[in-house]
């Protein structure tokens, strides 16, 4: 393969973000010649990105929130999701493959002009038992998942509404839009589906202190973490991958 896919990185934390970089690559089977990485926490987008130079982009999670007041947000946090948003227009205008993850869909829902708030469907660490939507069933990236299927999640806002000109994928309970596509080939999941159980570890350690639970609770939602039977979301990246490889 000759376009690598460009996987833009939004952690700061360095053990979070080398974990979440390792998962990508095996979890989508690519190895590094194959990815252009970029921690928009240590550098910008690079000058005049060609996008035909690429197979596709992938973004990572983080701790940032679209729906916090500018305010509220540290200037690293501000200066990662203006880092992202800049892309967006390309990325749709484009149709161009792209796969954000968690975070990812709060920056592809506020692009879109959807509502994207922590009012309802916030979720804490765990699991999730997923459900493929009627569309979902037929869409390519969901080939060989089952209709039903758990996921690792933690994120304290999401989409609210299905935003303009997207299709409905996946959904939960407690989160209804848990997977979404904007024309054929812009797609966003709320669920990390680059996490297993070790890796969700990894970030139970990492982020203990930054709100998503009571620090008292770390050793509990590891052990739920190691428990946890998360095999399905994976295939999602191994699918997208496949699917736009150039």
């Amino acid at each position: 393969m000759s376009r690598p896919f460009l996987i833009l990185q939004l952690r700061p934390e360095t053990e979070a973000s080398d974990d979440e970089y390792a998962a990508i690559l095996r979890k989508g089977g690519l190895d590094e010649a194959q990815a252009w990485r970029v921690r928009l926490d240590r550098e910008g987008l690079p000058d005049a990105l060609d996008l035909d130079a690429l197979s596709g982009v992938i973004v990572g999670g983080g701790p940032g929130c679209v729906s916090d007041a500018p305010q509220d947000k540290t200037a690293m946090e501000a200066r990662i999701e203006d880092a992202v948003l800049s892309l967006m227009p390309r990325i749709t205008a484009r149709d161009f493959p792209f796969l954000g993850c968690c975070y990812g869909i709060g920056i592809l829902g506020r692009h879109l002009g959807g509502v994207v708030g922590k009012g309802a469907h916030g979720e804490p660490v765990g699991t999730s038992a997923c459900e493929v939507t009627q569309e979902g069933r037929a869409d390519p990236l969901l080939a060989g998942l089952p209709e039903r299927f758990d996921a690792f999640v933690g994120h304290k806002e999401a989409l609210e509404a299905l935003p303009p000109g997207c299709a409905h994928l996946v959904r939960s309970a407690p989160c209804p839009y848990q997977m979404v596509r904007h024309g054929r080939n812009v797609y966003a999941t709320q669920f990390h589906p680059e996490a297993d159980g070790a890796g969700f570890e990894t970030r139970i350690h990492v982020y203990k202190d930054r709100g998503y639970f009571a620090p008292e609770e770390a050793e509990d939602l590891i052990r739920m973490a190691r428990a946890a039977d998360v095999h399905a979301p994976e295939l999602i990246l191994r699918n997208f991958v496949a699917r736009y490889a150039r």
